[in-house]
């Protein structure tokens, strides 16, 4: 009964926080607890318990949207799976302006544009083009959009295409078409482009060290090298501290292993002589198809179909317009490959490039299989689109993901060994008791599982060669004392020896070398044992606005290329910022 009570209440209680503001709902949430959540018939004690978990409760479920109060909040469904759609184009229709949905299909909306009534356009590749009317969007919760497959869409985009393109066409001929016609379908005159850009890690499915910025990319065209001649402008960027910063993650890449790494595994990413964004550039093939731009693919006006196996899949379309799907692959001893081209059935302008390169020698964390068909691990991946605007291809989006691998030295490790004999004066006949009582003291740099120190087998030690044997052990916190044995001869020699040695010269690593094996700290971290983490570097440029007609200014300042983005850059706001905004994804929305 009291639960039931409770869910009615706060489903109440929510429905009408939301028609007052911030202030004004904090003192009606207090009123109506104290008053609709109370009867004769309840002890004081119960209203206070209720009353206390209510409040908690509201402070919680209200502060998912405190940083999301000046924006509309969607997040793009699957109409028959549920599942999110990522990378979909949301349009406002009629403004030149735009987003991207994020990988967990979510989505942001100045509140403004809600009061202008304007309408989003929304395109996925495979699924039906469908448009909304901000006004029907609540500004109080997430907004679910489903769209639906493009079934009909797609059946009626083939008929046509067929009646333009009679003849079946080999994969190879499509993708040479596709090349063949590049500058007649991607711009070969200066243009810009205003996008939201970010970087961050995956540490599983949680956002770490996202940053973000809005940037102006002042193109020269496809005929010009983009890495020289495309000038940037910073309008703003941010490390967003609404997401946890992992030190570790955000460290250089550090290929030395002394002390810690920072790997990619089977791979090496280059910095070309520029940061974040420069490096996210370079992996856009198609942009850069006359220079080689990234391992496998290379130079992909003339490289491409050398290097690789491609077949046709079924067709795909977006926004009604009918596209071939084309798979490539390349097969090596330790490295994999798969890609796709979306190529246009009308005028073979490519809409979307995906390529990926795995590990062959590592299984992926599922072991399942992936969009490709691989149950490898990935190295890199990147996914660039492109939409049409008046019959030319503009960039959309680019996404690049790569897998690094972050390593830490030994947490226990043995740090040094000392000697506890003492100067005496024996004859030989109380040597086997005088040893049998001191002991070699083995530290180690943690507290010890006494529970991992199980046998003498797990300790060796050789002076000048020569094994040293023992008799028993003792364990005391971060400590091991190793009993020598002195049952012969030889044994007692090269014991008095190390004593000699210790108390004159000094002992080093390389007359006296002391191994421990299996052993364990009280935390759980074994003797000598690296540890590693992966996590899932991302940088991604998604396009809000394009201007076909502009000029780089010759007095503008712009990025430098050379340094971080997130550091002490130029920052430049035009008078119109407000038309822009960062698309920053939701923090751990469950479906």
């Amino acid at each position: 009964m009291v639960w039931s009570y409770w869910q009615s209440t706060l489903r109440s209680s929510i429905l009408r926080f939301n028609s007052f503001s911030n202030s004004s709902g904090t003192i009606f949430v207090v009123y109506f607890l104290a008053f609709r959540g109370t009867n004769t018939n309840q002890s004081m004690k119960k209203r206070i318990l209720l009353t206390t978990v209510f409040l908690t409760l509201f402070f919680i479920s209200s502060s998912v949207f405190s940083q999301y109060q000046e924006y509309i909040v969607g997040r793009l469904l699957d109409g028959k799976t549920q599942e999110p759609i990522a990378f979909a184009s949301i349009r406002i229709k009629d403004r030149a302006l735009g987003i991207i949905s994020n990988t967990d299909g979510s989505f942001k909306i100045p509140l403004k544009y809600k009061e202008y009534g304007d309408v989003i356009e929304i395109s996925s590749m495979g699924y039906q083009t469908k448009e909304v009317l901000i006004h029907d969007f609540s500004i109080y919760e997430i907004n679910n959009v489903r769209l639906l497959p493009a079934i009909l869409e797609l059946e009626e985009a083939v008929v046509t295409a067929r009646k333009k393109n009679k003849k079946r066409l080999s994969p190879r001929t499509i993708v040479q078409k596709a090349i063949d016609a590049l500058f007649e379908n991607y711009p070969t005159k200066p243009y810009s482009q205003v996008g939201y850009y970010r970087d961050y890690q995956l540490d599983k499915e949680e956002y770490v060290n996202l940053n973000e910025g809005i940037l102006k990319v002042y193109d020269q065209g496809f005929r010009a090298i983009d890495s020289s001649t495309t000038k940037v402008s910073i309008y703003d960027y941010k490390e967003n501290l609404d997401f946890r910063r992992d030190t570790l993650a955000r460290r250089p890449y550090n290929y030395s292993f002394k002390g810690e790494a920072k790997i990619i595994d089977k791979g090496y990413l280059s910095s070309y002589g520029g940061n974040e964004f420069s490096i996210l550039r370079v992996h856009n093939a198609i942009r850069n198809h006359s220079i080689n731009s990234y391992s496998f693919v290379h130079r992909f006006d003339t490289d491409l179909l050398k290097e690789h196996v491609l077949t046709r899949e079924d067709d795909s379309s977006i926004g009604g317009e009918a596209l071939y799907s084309i798979r490539f692959e390349k097969k090596l001893p330790v490295h994999s490959a798969y890609g796709r081209l979306y190529i246009s059935k009308y005028d073979y302008s490519i809409f979307k490039m995906e390529y990926a390169v795995y590990d062959e020698t590592k299984n992926n964390s599922t072991g399942l299989k992936d969009k490709n068909g691989s149950t490898k691990r990935t190295v890199f991946e990147v996914t660039t689109s492109y939409r049409k605007q008046k019959n030319t291809m503009f960039l959309n989006y680019i996404s690049f993901n790569n897998v690094f691998r972050f390593w830490e030295a030994p947490k226990l490790t043995l740090d040094y060994v000392e000697l506890n004999f003492h100067r005496m004066h024996l004859s030989k006949l109380n040597l086997n008791k005088y040893f049998n009582k001191r002991s070699f003291v083995l530290t180690f740099s943690e507290l010890l599982n006494a529970e991992s120190v199980k046998s003498l087998k797990q300790f060796s030690m050789n002076f000048k060669g020569k094994k040293v044997a023992f008799d028993s052990l003792l364990v005391s916190e971060n400590k091991v004392m190793l009993y020598p044995k002195a049952n012969t001869v030889k044994q007692i020699e090269m014991l008095g020896e190390i004593e000699f040695l210790n108390k004159n010269e000094g002992l080093n690593e390389r007359i006296l070398k002391v191994e421990a094996n299996n052993l364990q700290d009280v935390n759980g971290n074994i003797i000598g044992e690296w540890t590693s983490k992966d996590y899932n570097q991302f940088r991604e440029f998604f396009v809000q606005e394009v201007n076909q007609a502009a000029k780089l200014p010759s007095d503008g300042l712009f990025m430098i290329k050379g340094k971080p983005i997130f550091e002490d850059q130029p920052i430049v706001k035009p008078d119109n910022f407000d038309d822009y905004w960062m698309n920053t994804p939701l923090q751990k929305i469950k479906n």
